[in-house]
């Protein structure tokens, strides 16, 4: 019989999990190891940025956790990520630093690969990808602005931009073909 324990909650999780260090990945379990088509020795010890499409793209998305974390430290967000065979996909990304005063010092991360739900199609700029999942999540160019320390009227010129990549009228039509998984 499996002994029922925390290391083995850890790996058995139905969600890749890992825990983290100053933007390290300190620990890791099978689940996110198959998210990311990756072996342990690939990961572990790497800094998060192996994960992301861009070095650009990781240290925005820091700079957007700093920002973002509430209270007790969480933060949530659909990003684009990219495997070890270097294939991009949507991802859910949840997490929480031990220190919310410290937010990159320690955290638990989780990662569940959305890519069965919203498959890439079409190929997005990193700020692209940010703004899009923004836009899904239902901000407006001015919280999306606040959220990216861009101005609405960029925000306004990428929207326009997603909408000729995915020949969408209107918002809610790209959004719509964003959740379709049309992108």
């Amino acid at each position: 019989m499996l002994e029922l324990d925390y290391r083995t909650a850890f790996e058995m999780a139905p969600i890749g999990m890992v825990m983290s260090r100053n933007r390290l990945i300190v620990d890791c379990n099978r689940q996110l190891l198959t998210i990311f088509e990756a072996e342990r020795e690939q990961l572990i010890g790497q800094s998060f940025e192996v994960l992301y499409p861009s070095a650009a793209e990781f240290e925005r998305t820091g700079d957007r956790i700093l920002a973002a974390l509430d209270e007790q430290g969480r933060y949530a967000d659909d990003r684009v990520m990219r495997r070890a065979n270097g294939e991009l996909f949507w991802c859910h990304v949840a997490g929480r630093a031990l220190d919310p005063e410290d937010p990159h010092a320690a955290g638990v991360w989780s990662f569940q690969d959305l890519s069965a739900r919203r498959v890439l199609k079409v190929d997005f700029t990193g700020r692209e990808r940010e703004i899009a999942a923004l836009l899904v999540d239902g901000l407006t160019s001015k919280e999306i602005g606040r959220k990216l320390d861009i101005s609405p009227r960029t925000v306004d010129v990428y929207r326009a931009r997603l909408m000729r990549k995915m020949n969408a009228g209107t918002t809610a039509e790209l959004v719509h073909r964003l959740l379709a998984g049309e992108s």
